[in-house]
C-alpha cells in the first residue's frame, strides 16, 4: 500500500516520509515529525483532510507477507525490496561456503530462517580472524543489503549507549570491530538474545517498553577475548574464518547483484535442521573450536591454574575423585605462585563457577601436600571438603 502524500498522521502527531542521503550513495528512508501549522503553510488547509490517519505505530516483521498497515497501525518495520528470481547464485553459495565451512546447511538454515521467520530466537553469530581480507565486515555489509533499513550496523559505543532507539527495532545488529570486553556487555548481549520484549530509549523521549526481535552480528579481529563467554555457554556460534583464497575488489557487487537469486533459492530450499532449541539450534550444531578457545581465554588465571594443580595431583596419585579443602587449594597455588590467593575467590571459582558444593559436616578425608622438593604425599585430615571425580578435572582442563 503506497502513500498517496508525504505525510501520515499517527494519532494526533503528524510525520513527513524522507529519504536521508548516505555516504554511500544509499538513501535511509525515515518518518520525521512535522507540525500542521508548516503543512498547512506549504500546501494549504484543505490539505490536512487529505492525509492518512492510523491510530499508532506497530512493528510486525515480515519480508514475504509484508503489511504496511496492521489493524489501523502503521508498520515501521520496512518493506522487503526484493524480489525472488529464479536462478544459481553461485557467488552467494561459495561465499556462504568461506564463511561457514563445514557448517554451511547450519548456515543456509540461518539466513532461510532470518527471511521466513524473522520472529525467531536465534544464536549470537561471532565472525572472528586475527587476519585482513577474510570477509567478515563483507558478510555485515551483504546482510545489510538484503535486509535494508531493518538492520544497523552499529559500533561498541552504540551498543552501550543508552538511546538505543536506533538499533532496538531492528531485525539485524551488527557490530563491527567488536570488542565489548566488559562483564556487563555479556549479559547485556545474553539477555538481549532471548529477550522479547526491551526498553527503548530515544533523545528527549521517555522510555518505552517494546517488543524486541533482533539478532546479532558481531565481526571482530581479536579471536581470544573479544567479548566474555562463560564455560558452559549455549548462545554463541563463534565461526573462525580464513583469509579469501583469491582477492576480488567487486564481491561485494556481485553478491548484491545475486541476492534475487538467493532469495528464490533459500525460499525453495529445505531446512536441514529442526527446531531444537528456544534459538532453533542445537549446542551441538553451533560448537566451534573458535567458542572453545573464547572461553578458554576468558577463564581467571587463578580458576585455570586450581584446575591445573587438581590434574596433577589426580594423576600422580592415580586417583578416581579427590576431595580437598579451601585451605588446601590455598595452599597449592601458593605452590604454583598465584600470589595471596584469597579465599573469597576461591570459593567464588568452586562454587560459583564450577558450581560445587562443600560437604554439610567436617568429615575426616586424604589431604595432599606438595614437599619443598615439589613430591606429593599425603596425609588424614578434617574439614568440610569439595569433591571432584577425575571426568570433571579432565573436563575443566579442555574447556
Amino acid at each position: 500500500m503506497e502513500q498517496a502524500h508525504p505525510y501520515i498522521r499517527i494519532g494526533t502527531s503528524y510525520y513527513k516520509t524522507v529519504r536521508k542521503p548516505l555516504a554511500s550513495g544509499d538513501a535511509m528512508v525515515m518518518l520525521v515529525p512535522w507540525s500542521a501549522e508548516c503543512i498547512k503553510q506549504d500546501h494549504g488547509k484543505s490539505y490536512l483532510s487529505e492525509i492518512e490517519k492510523y491510530d499508532g505505530f506497530c512493528f510486525v516483521p515480515s519480508h514475504l507477507n509484508y503489511q504496511r498497515i496492521v489493524e489501523n497501525f502503521y508498520n515501521r518495520y520496512y518493506p522487503f525490496k526484493h524480489k525472488a528470481k529464479e536462478g544459481e547464485p553461485l557467488t552467494s553459495l561459495n561465499y556462504l561456503r568461506h564463511i561457514f565451512g563445514d557448517q554451511l546447511e547450519i548456515g543456509l538454515d540461518y539466513l532461510k530462517l532470518l527471511l521466513e521467520r524473522p520472529m525467531q530466537r536465534l544464536p549470537i553469530l561471532c565472525l572472528v580472524s586475527a587476519e585482513r581480507n577474510t570477509g567478515k565486515t563483507t558478510f555485515l555489509n551483504w546482510l545489510k543489503a538484503i535486509f535494508g533499513d531493518n538492520m544497523t550496523i552499529n559500533t561498541n559505543e552504540d551498543f552501550r549507549s543508552n538511546f538505543n532507539a536506533e538499533w532496538t527495532q531492528k531485525l539485524l545488529i551488527g557490530v563491527d570491530e567488536t570488542f565489548l570486553e566488559r562483564r556487563e556487555d555479556s549479559e547485556r548481549l545474553k539477555n538481549l538474545s532471548t529477550a522479547t520484549f526491551y526498553k527503548t530509549e530515544a533523545k528527549g523521549m521517555d522510555r518505552q517498553e517494546t517488543e524486541f526481535f533482533g539478532k546479532f552480528v558481531l565481526c571482530s579481529n581479536n579471536e581470544d577475548n573479544f567479548l566474555i563467554i562463560d564455560p558452559g555457554e549455549t548462545r554463541y556460534w563463534i565461526r573462525r574464518i580464513p583469509v579469501l583464497i583469491s582477492d576480488n575488489p567487486n564481491l561485494l557487487a556481485k553478491l548484491k547483484e545475486e541476492i534475487p537469486m538467493l532469495v528464490y533459492y533459500l525460499t525453495k530450499r529445505k531446512m536441514t535442521s529442526a527446531n531444537q532449541t528456544r534459538m532453533w539450534f542445537s549446542p551441538e550444531q553451533i560448537f566451534t573450536p573458535a567458542l572453545k578457545k573464547v572461553i578458554r581465554q576468558n577463564r581467571v588465571k587463578l580458576e585455570v591454574e586450581l584446575a591445573g594443580v587438581l590434574l596433577s595431583i589426580v594423576d600422580d596419585q592415580e586417583l578416581k575423585e579427590i576431595r580437598f579443602c579451601i585451605g588446601d587449594a590455598q595452599g597449592w597455588l601458593n605452590r604454583r605462585g598465584i600470589r595471596s590467593p584469597d579465599t573469597t575467590s576461591i570459593r567464588r571459582v568452586l562454587q560459583n563457577v564450577w558450581n560445587l558444593k562443600p560437604a554439610s559436616n567436617s568429615n575426616a578425608y586424604m589431604q595432599y601436600k606438595f614437599s619443598t622438593e615439589g613430591n606429593i604425599y599425603e596425609q588424614a585430615s578434617k574439614g568440610r571438603f569439595y569433591t571432584l571425580d577425575m571426568e570433571t578435572i579432565l573436563k575443566l582442563n579442555d574447556c
